[in-house]
């Protein structure tokens, strides 16, 4: 008799496991690690393969994640975490370094589920920016902390605390060396608007930050970003990065979106909540929006960057207006993408 008890007890336990599996939905993922003027005859072979291998190791880590039944919010952090780490990108021990020779770091996330959102700004002492930010969201009332607080909080959160040294690259240094005795500011790629309306107080602007969206198997959307911001800034410039509906968003019934691009644009525009908006008010799919906003209401503005979006079907649109962004992304089909260049 107990057999038949454990019998059934076992059949009711694997068929509940199996509808759950069945009523969840699909999984997507995208990612970026800075826009600009990025061609091919400007870039080595090597030097091509270090990106594509480095952004398919962030986008397989992000999507294990996602496969596996974890959240989105796991996903885009562990993404973003992989190009922190790497000197290729703009964020984390690739920074690039502001007048004074400090490395100064902003990160944001955004919960599509909850609208909950963290972000930090100027810190130079918190190893992932991303999870700093995090740590805001999940473990405060605030939604931004910056510079010394921000850096107080997140060792208080048990966050990994490194020297300032650690950020330090030989490359990003030199970048520095190059233009510190001009009053330009360069971002992370070298770069222009494609359309030519340049904006004559930047005109070598390069566009660095790296990011990640996601949609998880619960049809939760996440977005994340982290950037070192812009070469040579001055007085504590903070960037769109850290301001949620300019560089970051997430809305489930809408659209994560994450930015990269010269930061006061997209700020003025309210870059990430305008595609949301688009979607949510005028009815215009993913592809749509993004493509409205930064194709033709950045460009009409001399704003140059780009974009990656999803929205709750696991949809994806990378959308850029310079000849250039590193991205990559796994669809709801499971299938990879992965470009550098404006014909990709």
């Amino acid at each position: 008799m107990k057999r038949f008890i454990y019998f059934f007890i076992l059949l009711f336990i694997s068929t509940s496991v199996l509808g759950q599996n069945q009523t969840r939905g699909k999984v997507a993922i995208a990612i970026h690690g800075g826009a600009g003027t990025i061609k091919r005859e400007n870039m080595s072979p090597e030097r091509e393969a270090e990106y594509r291998a480095k952004l398919e190791e962030a986008l397989k880590a992000g999507h294990k994640i996602l496969e596996e039944g974890g959240n989105s919010l796991d996903a885009v952090v562990a993404a973003i975490q992989i190009m922190e780490e790497s000197p290729l990108f703009n964020a984390g021990k690739g920074a690039v370094f502001t007048n004074e020779g400090k490395n100064e770091l902003d990160a944001a996330i955004m919960d599509g589920q909850s609208l909950q959102a963290g972000a930090v700004a100027g810190i130079s002492t918190v190893k992932s920016p991303i999870s700093a930010a995090r740590a805001v969201m999940e473990s405060s009332p605030h939604v931004m902390m910056i510079g010394k607080g921000a850096e107080q909080f997140a060792q208080e959160q048990g966050l990994e605390i490194v020297d300032p040294s650690y950020f330090y690259t030989d490359t990003r240094y030199e970048q520095l060396q190059r233009i510190k005795n001009t009053e330009k500011q360069q971002l992370d790629h070298d770069g222009d608007n494609r359309q030519g309306l340049l904006d004559q107080k930047f005109p070598d602007r390069k566009f660095g930050t790296v990011g990640a969206v996601a949609l998880d198997m619960d049809g939760n959307l996440a977005a994340a970003t982290s950037t070192g911001g812009m070469t040579n800034k001055r007085y504590g410039r903070v960037g769109d990065v850290p301001i949620i509906g300019a560089g970051t968003y997430a809305d489930n019934n809408s659209c994560a979106v994450s930015a990269t691009g010269h930061g006061e644009y997209f700020i003025r525009s309210v870059v990430a909540y305008d595609i949301a908006a688009l979607m949510k008010y005028k009815g215009l799919s993913l592809n749509d929006a993004a493509s409205q906003v930064i194709k033709e209401k950045l460009v009409e503005m001399g704003g140059g960057g780009g974009v990656i979006s999803i929205d709750a079907k696991g949809n994806i649109a990378l959308p850029f207006n310079t000849a250039g962004m590193y991205r990559a992304s796994i669809d709801t089909q499971g299938q990879m993408y992965i470009g550098i260049y404006e014909d990709e």
